[in-house]
């Protein structure tokens, strides 16, 4: 069961780098993500955020996958 807790290590690094992203960066408040506004109801869509963060991961897997 070794393979399970390398896993388990590997999204907590993920999940920890994402918490980092989000919370110094600022990364969801990119220009381009759509908010709406009207009344007391607020929509927002992270377009540009979404992009962003697939790239990102995409880029991650590749190499993880690469080096095996």
């Amino acid at each position: 069961m070794t393979g399970m807790g390398k896993l388990l290590m590997f999204l907590g690094a993920i999940i920890f780098i994402a918490g980092f992203l989000i919370q110094f960066l600022k990364l969801g408040k990119l220009p381009g993500d759509i908010v709406i506004q009207k009344g007391n109801s607020t929509f927002y869509f992270p377009i540009v955020t979404s992009i962003v963060v697939s790239i990102v991961l995409s880029l991650i897997f590749y190499f993880i996958g690469r080096f095996r």
